[in-house]
């Protein structure tokens, strides 16, 4: 696409009041939340699916009533068709990078699942080709736009805790052996896939990279941890002798809760990572307890209406592939202090942009449960 085309498809997509989005993949994750959520998203518009599984791409669109569908070999007829100004990609975490960059080729915008991608150097080519094209790269890290993690933010910026400097967490669930988390040739892994949410948490409570890295991990002898470990302890040092420890693990009970606590209390966020329910705050100063509730809201109905602002204002988007690339470069020093059982220095790059509480979109919840096609959670439950 040159760049005269790439410049009158963005006015056209000013001029419009929604933006057209394809779902690439129609994995668990995307049936279960993102193509419900856009009836919640009043700035976008949901007009095309992109799967391999003719069952999924006819069921589905007969559900949300699309008329677009394609395989993966139509992929890049259908980026230069006319018919879409972004793509969400549910893809597993090892395609991440050749879809986003043959999107933004095309002129089209991204909206990336995290992990960005596998390796530093993927990561950085999608940044590249997004530049090149003059499109809007975005990694869904929709706790960047929810209440109660971003009223965490706020408590710690505030000083109503004193000073931060330990953040704790566990992050857990059953993984079944044959879902893609546990597989390593697509990206799968406990730090991939749920330690990102940890230490992206760290990172924006202590609102700071980490200097030095270091992580062990722990495996019974089962069929599904052949490929990744069952589970893996991790400890991130901050800059001003600040430290940040949590496990995430893929053979335990379901756990999802995160604390950080400074010289005068602490603070408790539980679930920490959910993306649908109730969140609460535990909030304790000098002894004294307050116990906060947070409704259930749309999280990807709020990535959406973002995502699709960003676009039709002209803005960048606070979660950028800048902060998509330094949690993957956290991950791979991770993986070689496994390797090498010591600390790995770290050193991140200037993050000018953080989320703050400005950044939140509430929009209802699902209601309803929807049915899968083709499809299973993590758990196995179909």
């Amino acid at each position: 696409m040159t760049t005269t085309q790439i410049n009158q498809a963005l006015h056209s997509q000013r001029n419009r009041q929604k933006i057209r989005y394809a779902v690439v993949g129609l994995g668990w994750f995307a049936q279960a939340a993102a193509l419900p959520a856009f009836a919640h998203a009043e700035n976008a518009e949901l007009v095309a699916l992109v799967s391999d599984d003719p069952t999924k791409r006819a069921e589905l669109a007969e559900k949300y009533g699309i008329q677009h569908t394609y395989s993966y070999e139509e992929y890049d007829d259908f980026l230069m068709s006319g018919n879409v100004d972004a793509v969400y990609i549910a893809l597993p975490n090892h395609l991440h990078c050749d879809y986003t960059v043959r999107a933004a080729r095309a002129g089209v915008h991204v909206l990336c699942e995290k992990p960005m991608a596998v390796t530093v150097e993927e990561c950085e080519a999608m940044i590249q080709a997004a530049q090149d094209n003059n499109v809007k790269l975005m990694i869904a890290y929709r706790l960047h736009l929810e209440e109660a993690n971003l009223q965490a933010v706020e408590i710690v910026r505030s000083g109503q805790i004193g000073e931060p400097r330990l953040f704790n967490s566990v992050f857990t669930q059953q993984v079944e052996v044959s879902n893609i988390r546990v597989d390593q040739e697509v990206g799968g892994g406990t730090l991939d896939d749920i330690g990102i949410y940890c230490i992206n948490a760290a990172r924006y409570l202590f609102q700071d990279e980490p200097i030095a890295v270091f992580a062990t991990s722990a495996s019974k002898e089962e069929e599904r941890f052949q490929e990744v470990a069952e589970m893996t302890s991790v400890l991130l040092r901050f800059p001003n002798e600040r430290l940040a420890a949590f496990t995430v693990s893929f053979g335990a009970a379901k756990v999802s809760t995160y604390q950080i606590v400074g010289t005068q209390g602490d603070l408790q966020v539980e679930p920490g990572y959910a993306w649908h329910g109730e969140i609460k705050h535990y909030l304790t100063i000098d002894g004294e307890t307050q116990e906060n509730t947070f409704e259930s809201h749309d999280q990807l109905a709020a990535e959406f209406v973002y995502f699709s602002n960003c676009i039709l204002q002209n803005t960048d988007p606070e979660s950028s592939g800048k902060e998509g690339l330094i949690d993957v470069r956290i991950i791979r020093a991770l993986d070689r202090s496994i390797e090498t059982g010591a600390f790995v220095p770290f050193e991140g790059p200037e993050r000018h942009q953080r989320p703050t509480a400005e950044q939140t979109i509430e929009r209802p919840p699902v209601q309803e449960k929807p049915d899968l096609v083709h499809a299973a959670d993590p758990s196995g439950n179909s």
